[in-house]
Order: structure tokens, then sequence, then C-alpha cells
């Protein structure tokens, strides 16, 4: 935690990566996890949810569930000490694989976020673009009767402002944060396999423009040999305590 946080103290351009290993410990199932939503739901590929009214009610059935664990979820000492480094002026933005939202509940700003997975506490039509509304409400339509919710502007077809498997990523984004990743003098990865492209390829970018990796990860990944620092203790306690011992003990 120490060489950690001389490494932040010494950086001009700190990136941090997160997957979903930051949002299980604050009890965020992972899609993998045995006997999540997941395996009882298995909700509609993209291509399905927008041919299908069907496939879009067992898509809202399966979010009906899903969105409780997000609502829920509190910001861990991980992401408060990622609020800390951003107010302090250390931390430039955050790119993230997690559609949670504890990063901004955590402290940091929006527009330091790059939500490579989009987020989801927004709801958006997909038909007009111009509505956008609180998740919550459109479930409680759902749980009301209206199976497939619609856009009350054109009545167009809403959906969570979520990527689904077979959609593609919202390239404003992408660009977004492969440019932060790119001019990171530091880049710490924290709580990703690095297997799902094209996110998977960012920490690239930082090692090519000559930058520095630290990797948090439970298990091995294709970084482990690029990294100068590689961590396997849980998220939260060693970025809580790096901020403690780099910007002061908060408690």
């Amino acid at each position: 935690m120490r060489e950690l946080a001389d490494l932040i103290a010494q950086s001009h351009s700190l990136v941090v990566f997160t997957g979903a290993g930051m949002s299980t410990e604050s009890g965020i199932p992972d899609y993998r996890s045995p006997g999540g939503v997941w395996e009882r739901h298995n909700p509609p590929q993209f291509q399905e949810f927008m041919t299908s009214s069907k496939a879009r009610t067992a898509y809202w059935r399966f979010y009906q569930e899903a969105f409780w664990d997000f609502f829920k979820a509190q910001p861990h000492q991980g992401h408060l000490a990622l609020g800390r480094f951003y107010e302090a002026g250390n931390l430039k933005a955050v790119v993230t694989q997690n559609i949670d939202g504890l990063h901004v509940r955590g402290g940091v700003a929006p527009e330091a976020m790059w939500e490579l997975h989009g987020t989801v506490a927004k709801t958006s039509c997909l038909s007009c673009k111009k509505h956008m509304e609180d998740t919550e409400a459109v479930l409680k339509r759902f749980e009301v009767g209206e199976l497939d919710p619609a856009c009350p502007l054109c009545g167009g077809i809403l959906k969570p402002a979520t990527i689904s498997f077979g959609q593609s990523l919202d390239q404003n984004v992408l660009q977004g944060a492969a440019q932060a990743c790119a001019e990171a003098d530091l880049l710490i990865v924290a709580g990703s396999s690095l297997v799902v492209h094209p996110a998977a390829a960012l920490p690239r970018l930082t090692l090519e423009n000559h930058g520095r990796v630290v990797l948090m990860n439970r298990d091995e990944t294709w970084l482990d040999d690029h990294a100068t620092l590689v961590i396997r203790e849980p998220i939260g306690q060693v970025l809580g305590e790096t901020a403690d011992l780099l910007l002061g003990d908060c408690n």
C-alpha cells in the first residue's frame, strides 16, 4: 500500500479502470455467480429485445429482480477512496465496466466517468433518443401491468441505458475511455478479468504510451507480467488504506 501510495503521489494523470470485482465487494453478484439472477433468467440478446414484445417483457421481468441488487448496494471503502482521490486532484478519470453507478455515489464527478456498459439507473428511448427517465419509475409501470413500457413521447421502445449482449458500445464513450487510458501515466486496474473486449484491450494503450499499470485482481490476467505492481488483496481495503496513507486518515 505504501508503494501504491507513492505511485499515485508521483502520478500527474491517474486513471482507474474497474470491473465486476469492484462491485462484488458492495454485494452485487457478477453474472458468473452461481445461483444469481443471470442464471435464473437468461435475459434476451439485444436483437431479440428489439424485435419481440415477448422478449422485452422477459427482459423487464429480469430487470425487476436484478435492479434491486443495484438499488440496495452502497459504495464501499474503495469507491469512497476514489472519491477522495478525485476531490484531492489525484484522479483524472474512472473507466468502468460496471453499471451500478457506485463510483458517482462514492464521490467521482459524472464528467470524470466513462461508463463503458452504461448505467442501470436510467432508461432511454431507442427510437427518438429524446426521452430519459429513472429506471425505477419504468419498473413501477411494469409492476402495474405495462409489460412492454413505451416511450411517452413517441411510443418507441424503452430500454435501460445499459449495454446488452449483442449491443454495440457507445463509440463516443469508448473513444473517451481509450483517450483517458492512452494519456494515463498511471492506470490502476481494479477487479477486472480483462477478457471482455474491446474494454479488455484498453490497458494496452497505457503501456504503449509508456505509462505504468497497477493490477488489483483476485485471479491472474494477461496484464500481470506487464504491471509495475500486482495486488491480490481486497480492493476496498487496499484503496481505502492507500487513501489514508496519502491523504490522511479520514476517520
